[in-house]
């Protein structure tokens, strides 16, 4: 007859197989069965421990992956592995650039003062983590004070006895073959590791080793970025008073300020002034991607009419539709509602759109302005009769400097930078833009802006 014990033992299998490690399950007797029931209990504490182990893991690549900063990870690190390897300070520190330097880049403790924080660095040279490196083996001090009386010349160690540790893990991190540094766990206690930790940072170094590097070199990223736009509106601020200055001068001396001058001298200084014009235009565009990239887009919102608004962008660009004798039309939203925007900025969006639109349609076309309400938002529309975008290229709208292969129907200038710059003005006020064409049959663009609250 089948011991009852088996069937139980049996159910208790197939929950562990479904991620259900909590057994209640009989263990009483002396024989081969209670012995196996207990083995069953310690192989679910041990999956247990794996699984949660695994958790952990998968939650810090889940975060790094959503695009968390390295001092995110690190913190996420320091959070998640407490119930799995005993510590009271996580450091971390980088092998520099010419491999020779360990400088520390992060450090946490559940004390106050850190005598090692970041910027501490140390030669690798003749240290011991050299080692480390080379077998790729963690180690455990579980006596420091017995450890800095026999290597009293360690400084790094004077430091962090000073702290109140007295034991360590040092773990080497290792990202494709790479060697990118150290990761420290630290115990105010004595004897607190022990091998089952150092076999568990094995099992996980690797993946971990890899997550701190994406984080670190996508931090880089971001100040390598920072650092390009604050250059970028630097040197665009700096071109701009000498450039303003050079047209002024060609102005002049093109109007006979100084003098009468010939029409082949006077068709070059136009043309200067040209090349002036459409200069500045880039300077412009390039100080308000440096400003809105680097995080400094503040809007200034204010209740205004919609009609009016629109109507000043239509009155403003009616002039270049005039020249190119292109109908500008506007159908105002009726009735007339408030909108709540930045108008300065908004504007630049509209006029990019309705220039745009001038700027790729040929003599005797029209252009026309539309609006209509789209819940909380308005909806503005530019709808034109120019060339059209091939489809191709519709994934380069919005994009800094994506040009498509239309050109501008009587050579104008463009920079490729007027849609990108609008996209992150209307993205800053929580509207959308978007855009639809048909090749040799025109484009329509749209933007939303938010309705004043009521």
């Amino acid at each position: 007859m089948l011991d009852n014990r088996i069937r139980e033992y049996r159910q208790a299998i197939m929950a562990m197989k479904h991620g259900d490690f909590a057994l209640d399950i009989p263990v009483k007797g002396a024989d081969e069965i209670a012995e196996l029931g207990s083995a069953l209990i310690d192989l679910s504490k041990s999956m247990e421990a794996k699984f949660n182990e695994i958790l952990v893991l998968s939650r810090i690549t889940e975060n790094i992956n959503a695009g968390l900063l390295l001092d995110d990870v690190l913190n996420q690190v320091y959070d998640s592995f407490k119930p799995f390897i005993p510590y009271d300070r996580i450091g971390f520190s980088l092998i520099d650039d010419d491999g020779a330097t360990v400088r520390a880049r992060w450090a946490r403790a559940e004390y106050p003062v850190l005598h090692i924080t970041k910027g501490y660095a140390a030669p690798l040279e003749g240290s011991s983590l050299l080692t480390i490196l080379e077998t790729g083996m963690p180690r455990i001090l579980n006596d420091l004070e017995a450890y800095l009386r026999e290597h009293p010349d360690s400084m790094s160690t004077r430091h962090i006895v000073a702290e109140g540790i007295r034991s360590s893990l040092t773990c080497p991190l290792i990202a494709l073959g790479k060697r990118i540094g150290f990761i420290f766990f630290s115990s105010l206690k004595t004897d607190a590791f022990h091998n089952p930790h150092t076999a568990l940072f094995l099992q996980i170094a690797g993946q971990l080793s890899v997550i701190v590097e994406k984080g670190r070199l996508y931090q880089q990223m971001l100040e390598l970025s920072t650092l390009k736009n604050n250059f970028l509106g630097l040197a665009a601020h700096d071109l701009r008073n000498p450039l303003s200055a050079i047209k002024l001068s060609a102005e002049m001396i093109a109007e006979g300020m100084f003098g009468p001058i010939g029409d082949e001298a006077k068709a070059l200084l136009n043309n200067s002034i040209q090349a002036c014009g459409s200069m500045s235009a880039l300077i412009n565009d390039l100080l308000d991607v440096s400003a809105i990239a680097s995080g400094n887009l503040t809007l200034h919102l204010e209740n205004v009419s919609l009609a009016a608004f629109i109507t000043g962008s239509v009155k403003f660009n009616k002039h270049l539709a005039d020249r190119k004798s292109i109908s500008l039309e506007n159908t105002p939203l009726q009735p007339d509602v408030l909108v709540s925007i930045d108008t300065e900025r908004c504007r630049q969006v509209l006029d990019n759109l309705l220039s745009n639109a001038i700027k790729y349609s040929k003599p005797g076309t029209w252009t026309e302005v539309r609006s209509r309400l789209a819940g909380s938002f308005v909806e503005v529309i530019v709808i034109d009769q120019g060339a059209g975008i091939a489809p191709e290229d519709m994934s380069k709208l919005f994009t800094e400097f994506g040009k498509t292969r239309t050109r501008p129907t009587a050579g104008e200038f463009s920079t490729g930078l007027g849609l990108a710059i609008a996209k992150r003005i209307v993205d800053a006020h929580g509207g959308t833009i978007w855009a639809t064409s048909e090749h040799g049959k025109g484009s329509t663009f749209g933007f939303t802006i938010p309705q004043a609250r009521k």
